[in-house]
């Protein structure tokens, strides 16, 4: 027998998309990398405003690169189970947006009925790349334009936040990947992400000449150098995703503590550095004993 949701929780009946952006007047807000539900809890717990759900990531969990190879059902699989665990807004990653026409308008749809606040779109070529990799080619800024006029005419709700994301920097010089971002916000895209850039005067200059809302990508191992979340604020930005963080945190201990038990036979060593029973219980909701309700969010 299915459990009642608890009452408390009609403080999250807005849409997602609304939360987002009324947290982002009040300042930067950062969004980690959600790479599965219980992830998203801690984010949550952790007292993050808002996660992010990176495609590559989804890709690196079902052991593919991040080439386009995940589906739409999968994104919105992992859409959903992350959304209804970590209850905060989530911004989804939609590559290319699965094709043109009507998949465009099919990604809007889904995405926003399976709890997205918002997702990106990017300017790629399908099979798209790595953001940080170089061998990326563009489709035509006008294509890219119609695809957003797509999404945006078959939104299911105002607030969805729709954010188109140019690739330009890395291929044809940051000044195209001005001159796209301001087209892509004459079309009617809420926010831009331009991928790549390479130092805090461009990230400086991109808000200058490309004023609005604006997303920025703090990966790791890339083109961006580190800035602190606090910097991207007076750089003139409203979203700070960090994408692959957690994932590779997470598989960094793994090897590690693969390569200590095959080593010495047992993993008792590695025992502080773990998360504890009664932590995962915690984080869950559960008491041993008691029934199991369909969780608050973490606190």
């Amino acid at each position: 027998m299915l459990s009642t949701p608890p009452a408390n929780r009609s403080n999250m009946t807005s849409h997602p998309g609304r939360r987002l952006r009324d947290a982002m007047e009040n300042g930067v807000v950062m969004a980690p990398g959600a790479f599965n539900a219980l992830v998203a809890r801690a984010i949550s717990a952790a007292g993050f405003e808002a996660c992010y759900i990176s495609g590559g990531a989804t890709a690196n969990g079902a052991g593919y690169p991040d080439v386009g190879l995940i589906t739409l059902n999968e994104m919105c699989r992992t859409i959903r189970e992350i959304t209804q665990a970590g209850h905060v807004p989530t911004i989804v990653d939609a590559d290319t947006g699965y094709g043109d026409g009507e998949m465009i308008i099919r990604t809007t749809i889904e995405y926003d009925r399976h709890g997205a606040a918002g997702m990106h779109i990017e300017d790629q070529v399908f099979p798209k790349r790595c953001g940080h990799l170089e061998g990326k080619s563009l489709i035509s800024k006008d294509d890219m334009v119609e695809k957003l006029k797509a999404a945006l005419a078959n939104k299911l709700n105002d607030e969805f936040i729709l954010i188109a994301r140019t690739d330009a920097r890395s291929v044809t010089g940051i000044e195209d990947a001005i001159d796209r971002a301001n087209a892509y916000r004459a079309a009617g895209a809420d926010m831009i992400f331009p991928e790549g850039l390479h130092s805090e005067e461009e990230f400086a200059r991109f808000a200058r000449e490309s004023p609005g809302l604006l997303l920025a990508n703090m990966t790791e191992y890339g083109k961006t150098p580190y800035i602190h979340v606090d910097r991207f604020a007076e750089l003139g930005y409203q979203l700070v995703i960090y994408p692959l963080s957690m994932q590779r945190l997470a598989m960094g201990h793994v090897v590690r503590g693969l390569d200590e038990l095959k080593k010495s036979g047992t993993v008792e060593g590695l025992l502080d550095q773990m998360q504890t029973r009664k932590e995962l219980y915690g984080l869950l909701g559960y008491e041993p004993g008691e029934q199991w309700n369909f969780p608050n969010p973490p606190t």
